[in-house]
């Protein structure tokens, strides 16, 4: 296995689609590794799809790995090491891999984690032991080997379902994708419903992957029927009362989270080890899954 190292600058730059200067403000400009200039960010605001934000990120950047983060993610001190030491795991049984991830579905459709969401008020997903290889992508974070050469689809509507589908792209082009232990806050709010926008980017990755259907999605699994969709609409309605309760204020200051969930240095000495070695609470609740830009 290749040694952990300190990604220096020049290694990394993340890239986020935005829409709202205060939030960015305190999340993601906030975290560490951007406030203290460890990794540029780039940001492109109010573009008309994510996957033409984030190609025009790839456009703009030129490091080899390029996370990829929403703007109400906080990245806890030390994240930048506990990547550095999941890449060299990755890379060891697959040097060619495509995109790692902090939270995906697998293949046998578990979740893997562990993150902090504030829309549900706990933290979700099994801690994997060691690289599982996804069929889809939470599109809080997840970073692309830019050598992969894999691009965003720029015909796949508005802010949902591109986890999924840069995962199925790079699956197509005979590449795999990993989820990992990369903790961190996603601070988003609480949705009460799917949308209109969900449903257009459903129909798009029903028509585009059919194929490969059904494919599990952190939010929905996309059949050919369809009944998933309509399914998952009833358990958020179903289930709205308990989902407001569960879910926990985005006006807190992340590191607070951080903190509660033991996150807040992760270069304190043997953290990855522990992280790895103590799973998770693996917490499943019916999310409605709003704007992928928060």
């Amino acid at each position: 296995m290749k040694s952990k190292r300190a990604l220096e600058i020049g290694d990394i730059a993340i890239v986020a689609a935005c829409n709202n200067e205060a939030i960015l403000d305190a999340n993601l400009r906030r975290s560490p590794l951007v406030a203290d200039g460890g990794a540029p960010l780039h940001t492109e605001w109010n573009a008309p799809s994510a996957a033409v934000a984030y190609n025009r990120g790839l456009k703009a950047t030129n490091a080899n790995l390029v996370v990829f983060a929403h703007q109400d993610v906080f990245l806890p001190k030390g994240w930048e090491t506990v990547l550095a030491a999941r890449i060299a795991e990755v890379e060891a049984i697959d040097p060619d891999w495509a995109l790692i991830g902090s939270f995906g579905v697998g293949l046998s459709g578990a979740e893997f984690g562990p993150v902090w969401s504030s829309s549900i008020g706990c933290i979700i997903g099994r801690v994997p032991t060691e690289p599982m290889e996804v069929q889809s992508f939470d599109e809080h974070l997840f970073v692309m080997r830019r050598s992969a050469g894999i691009q965003f689809d720029e015909g796949l509507p508005g802010f949902h379902l591109y986890g999924t589908d840069i995962v199925q792209t790079a699956r197509k082009a005979g590449l795999r994708s990993y989820a990992v232990s990369l903790p961190l806050i996603h601070n988003d709010g609480y949705k009460e419903q799917l949308g209109q926008d969900y449903t257009e980017g459903y129909r798009y990755m029903q028509a585009k992957w059919r194929d490969a259907l059904p494919l599990v999605t952190p939010v929905c699994t996309i059949s050919w029927h369809g009944l998933h969709l309509a399914r998952s609409r009833w358990r958020n309605f179903k289930y709205r009362k308990a989902r407001r309760v569960e879910a926990s204020s985005v006006s807190i200051d992340p590191r607070i989270y951080a903190s509660l969930c033991g996150w807040r240095d992760l270069t304190l000495p043997d953290h990855s080890l522990q992280s790895r070695a103590q799973p998770a609470h693996a917490y499943s609740s019916p999310r409605a899954g709003g704007s992928d830009q928060s």
